[in-house]
């Protein structure tokens, strides 16, 4: 044999054998290689121990409420709901809610709370800021509701904007975003602050109405919440000017990233429901549509769940336990007056918009 021919069944078996690992690894049987190390600890973990664990508030109308036979209730509280339906199923969904353990935070506690692992998901109108994903150790889910920070003032002192508030008092809760955007905000404009600062929001709306403050600030959504516990809410009005952003949504520790993709498509599919028709009352009955689109995402079709390593019909389970995006919204945040604006479906000019089931 020449030295030609030696050479090039070197290059052949060389080749040949680098081509061995990659082949296993393409084969499915092989794919768990790919899976990030403590992956799936978290869903075998809440399905041990049958219970949810979710940090929320208690004290935010419409949002996170608990009343005096501690019934928990609002918006962030159906966003645990429905993960829990999405990963117990509908039967084993208790209606007095024991498959859930909500795990009150005030604000300044939510970030050793969560890095603890003391709680399974976060769903407590926390904003979604670089430093927060970074410093927290969290993974953010999508976006549930786009809020901007605001300020309420009483009706007869006839203070309209925030310059007119130089100088004055300042209710806000300590440790929080709304405390950075108002410290911002105020010595961007030059403006003289003095912030009263307090442990959390019902603490700071109870100054701001004694009299204490002359003015609350807080997320819009959540000084129309306090607004409406107020002794004389008409007295109070909220001024039209905004000065952040504030993207609320679920988060969950960083780590295990399909508990991580669990709560973020359980979210989207209350979105995707609302996009399609699909209401908590009519879910059985599209359960038997023939539109595909339909059936992936209630589990006729496809292999969704699978994907996520839950049963084929979890986003039903979810869809049929707190209803879609839209009767959430409803249910929880219309009798307070919030209107849905930005939060609307992007059909609708908002800016809601489910990544698709497929």
């Amino acid at each position: 044999m020449n030295e030609t021919k030696l050479r090039k069944i070197v290059r052949v078996v060389l080749g040949l054998a680098l081509l061995i690992p990659l082949a296993s690894c393409s084969g499915r049987a092989s794919s768990s290689s790919f899976i990030e190390p403590g992956a799936g600890k978290t869903l075998a973990r809440v399905r041990a121990k049958r219970i949810l664990t979710c940090g929320s508030n208690t004290q935010l109308p419409g949002f996170g409420k608990r009343d005096e036979l501690g019934n928990y209730s609002g918006f962030d509280v159906d966003i645990c709901r429905a993960i829990a339906a999405a990963v117990f199923g509908v039967p084993d969904l208790k209606a007095d809610g024991e498959d859930i353990e909500y795990f009150y935070l005030q604000a300044a506690d939510r970030q050793d709370v969560l890095r603890s692992g003391r709680i399974d998901v976060l769903s407590r109108n926390t904003t979604w800021t670089l430093s927060r994903d970074r410093e927290w150790e969290a993974t953010y889910g999508p976006t549930t509701y786009y809020d901007g920070q605001g300020f309420m003032v009483r009706r007869d002192t006839g203070l309209q904007t925030v310059a007119d508030l130089n100088g004055k008092r300042i209710c806000v809760i300590r440790g929080t975003t709304t405390e950075i955007n108002l410290e911002d905000t105020f010595r961007a404009r030059q403006l003289d602050l003095q912030a009263l600062k307090f442990a959390d929001d019902l603490t700071s709306a109870n100054a701001y109405e004694s009299g204490d403050c002359d003015a609350y600030t807080s997320d819009q959504s959540a000084l129309i919440s306090r607004r409406s516990t107020m002794d004389e809410p008409d007295e109070h009005v909220i001024l039209a000017e905004t000065i952040s952003k504030e993207p609320l949504g679920p988060l969950v520790k960083h780590g295990d990233s399909q508990w991580e993709d669990i709560v973020r498509w359980t979210v989207n599919a209350l979105i995707y429901a609302e996009e399609l028709g699909i209401t908590q009352q009519n879910a059985p009955v599209m359960r038997e549509s023939n539109d595909p689109e339909i059936r992936r995402l209630l589990g006729t079709e496809g292999n969704m769940g699978e994907l996520l390593g839950l049963d084929p019909d979890w986003a039903y389970a979810a869809i049929i336990t707190v209803g879609n995006y839209g009767e959430v919204f409803e249910r929880n945040l219309g009798p307070l007056g919030v209107e849905r604006g930005l939060n609307e479906l992007y059909t609708n000019g908002g800016l809601l918009y489910s990544q698709p089931f497929r």
